[in-house]
């Protein structure tokens, strides 16, 4: 069993940054990938970016130049920094954590950006 969980969550003006955090625990030994979701009401669920074991990444292209994903394999954390931040960009933000067989979501965080 996995457990994933995010913080860093918050209202930010727009034009402001934000880091989201994603902790990962439980049987980890086996992650592939770690990314990040978003999603609105009334809309699926998006990708925003995703990091591979092997360091290769994919953003979405609404973020492209203005977020950053990173990892700490050791910590089994991602993070996500997020700069020049638009309200289209207000949405919840869900981690997820993908292995060989069956992924994992974080419960949710919600990322307002409003002035």
């Amino acid at each position: 069993q996995v457990q994933v969980v995010e913080s860093g969550g918050g209202l930010v003006q727009p034009g402001g940054s934000l880091t989201l955090s994603c902790a990962a625990s439980g049987t980890t030994f086996r992650i592939r990938t770690m990314g990040w979701h978003r999603q609105v009401p009334g809309k699926e669920r998006e990708l925003v970016a995703i990091k591979s074991n092997d360091g290769s990444t994919n953003y979405a292209d609404s973020v492209k130049g203005r977020f950053t994903i990173s990892r700490d394999n050791a910590k089994n954390e991602v993070y996500l920094q997020m700069n020049s931040l638009k309200p289209e960009d207000t949405a919840v933000y869900y981690c997820n954590v993908g292995f060989i067989v069956g992924n994992y979501w974080g419960q949710g965080t919600q990322v307002t950006v409003s002035s």
